[in-house]
């Protein structure tokens, strides 16, 4: 026998395969393990709704506070600014100045401008309305998904469904306080707001109803501490959430759990801006319609960083971090099902795929070593060589396994047998027209090696669109055919190569081909 570099590839990748897999085998306390899917351990599936109609709202408010601050920063006087869910509505006092609008209005994409006299108004087109609303629904998946990867939920099936409608499956929640943790960091709509408070008419706030707020273009909103306050503020923000980088867990002096928030250079430059003409005057910092604080401004405040502080627990504090830094959303969200999957349903699953697993690979390794004596041997080793690999590259990168993932490993073993007994059936073909066992050997493996690229590669380019179209469960079995094909050419081709030519004098020498490859001669 005789070393050779396929031989120690084959033993370094069963090496890796044993190493990595026995965490997710034998359920180790440490190492990484594959994470069994929702239709195998239980969890939370729910369907969302998006209220579409509030992202058009937000779009006009943050245009209204683009146009203010566009105003601020160039000296140019308007009055009667206002807005409503059709669009903006504004005066500019200085007929010279309206040329400067139009320039900056014509940026604003998908809006009609109209003008009577210096009275401009802005709506959006109907065309720009209906991509808002697609934008918020591409949006709030993106952000639910986001949220729940940093709370720690191993790959969260987050996808639409229908044209308003969010598909949410986590596995792994088991408990009444672990959902309602999930749904309440799903649902919060994380709006971060900076707005200036009326200190001309604050102190008239417990005698002023909403409608007499609206008509000084103010609006009226409660302490989140204590409902009992409230403050009038400026209905148009300062700026909002989207011109936020950055949120993290903090602690105060008296170590109470804080956020620490930062802006862009857009967001810091307009705070810097407010904060140097609004001295002596407060901020509200206001957070899904609460307001959280309200602090003095006693210098312009540059580096476009602040603090949101609460009544929280360090939970919700880090709950409420990630929100933030994953985004708000631009439209509210609501449950429109939910249901419990329990583990029973998983136990049975698992029960029958690996009866199924364990039968077909049974009667594979049975079928290779009657047909083919010693060569089924060496196919055999590399069969179980690949679920040992394809167990530890799944656990090495924490995949999920679902119950068609499963069924992915069962077709796995067929397609893995499956190159070495068009490599065998060669080798025995090459024998029988009286080749030397090294021309057999050799000429076999190259024989085969178109069939096993072609079955092989158009399988994967397959199992690749089914990963890159395909939701959940499809991408589950898309995962495991791929990392079983991979593995299925390394162990087939490269590894019992290696075999056959380390074992070929002793082959030659025996001179007994039944006992080899189960043929006469």
């Amino acid at each position: 026998m005789k070393l050779n570099y396929r031989i120690v590839i084959f033993a370094l990748a069963i090496i890796f395969g044993v190493a990595f897999s026995m965490p997710s085998l034998l359920q180790t306390e440490g190492g990484k393990k594959v994470t069994l899917g929702l239709d195998l351990q239980g969890g939370l599936h729910m369907l969302l709704g998006v209220k579409t109609e509030e992202a058009t709202k937000s779009r006009i408010k943050s245009i209204a506070a683009s146009i203010k601050h566009f105003a601020e920063r160039n000296d140019i006087l308007i009055d009667g600014l206002s807005f409503d869910e059709t669009g903006v509505k504004f005066e500019v006092l200085d007929s010279d100045e309206l040329s400067k609008f139009d320039e900056y209005l014509k940026e604003v994409e998908g809006s009609v401008i109209s003008k009577v006299g210096t009275i401009i108004s802005l709506t959006l087109t109907e065309k720009e309305i209906v991509k808002t609303k697609k934008e918020a629904i591409s949006q709030a998946i993106e952000t639910i998904r986001n949220r729940l990867d940093q709370f720690g939920l191993s790959e969260p099936v987050v996808a639409k469904q229908g044209e308003e409608k969010i598909l949410v499956q986590l596995a792994g929640i088991k408990t009444q306080e672990e959902e309602q943790r999930a749904r309440e960091l799903i649902s919060r709509a994380a709006k971060l707001e900076l707005m200036a408070v009326d200190e001309d008419r604050n102190a008239r706030v417990y005698n002023m109803s909403d409608a007499d707020a609206a008509a000084y273009g103010d609006i009226i909103l409660n302490d989140v501490k204590n409902p009992s306050i409230k403050y009038l503020v400026r209905e148009i923000p300062i700026l909002d959430g989207g011109m936020l980088t950055d949120a993290s867990m903090g602690f105060d002096q008296n170590n109470r759990p804080l956020i620490n928030f930062k802006l862009n250079a857009e967001g810091a430059e307009i705070f810097g801006d407010f904060t140097g003409r609004s001295v002596g005057k407060r901020l509200a910092v206001v957070l899904d319609g609460k307001v959280y604080s309200a602090p003095n401004i006693n210098e312009r405040i540059g580096g476009g960083s602040g603090q949101i502080s609460g009544n929280y627990t360090v939970m919700e504090a880090k709950d409420l971090a990630i929100a933030l830094r994953s985004g708000a959303l631009l439209a509210p969200i609501y449950l429109m099902e939910k249901r419990s999957v329990g583990p029973s349903l998983g136990a049975d699953s698992i029960k029958a795929s690996l009866v199924a697993l364990i039968g077909g690979f049974v009667l594979v390794i049975i079928f290779m070593l009657v047909y083919y004596r010693l060569a089924g041997v060496i196919a055999n080793i590399a069969l179980i060589a690949n679920l040992f690999i394809l167990l530890a590259v799944m656990s090495l990168f924490g995949a999920t396994l679902t119950l068609p993932g499963m069924a992915g490993i069962v077709l796995t073993v067929g397609m893995a047998v499956d190159a070495n007994v068009i490599i065998s059936e060669r080798i025995r073909e090459l024998i029988y027209e009286g080749k030397s066992m090294h021309k057999a050997i050799e000429e076999g493996y190259s024989n085969a090696m178109r069939a096993i690229l072609d079955a092989n590669i158009t399988t994967l380019i397959a199992s690749v669109v089914l990963y890159a179209y395909g939701t959940g469960a499809i991408k589950g079995f898309a995962i495991t055919m791929s990392i079983g094909i991979l593995a299925s050419m390394l162990t087939a081709i490269l590894g019992t190569h290696g075999i056959y030519q380390m074992l070929e004098t002793r082959i030659t020498k025996s001179k007994n081909n039944k006992l080899w490859f189960g043929i006469k001669g």
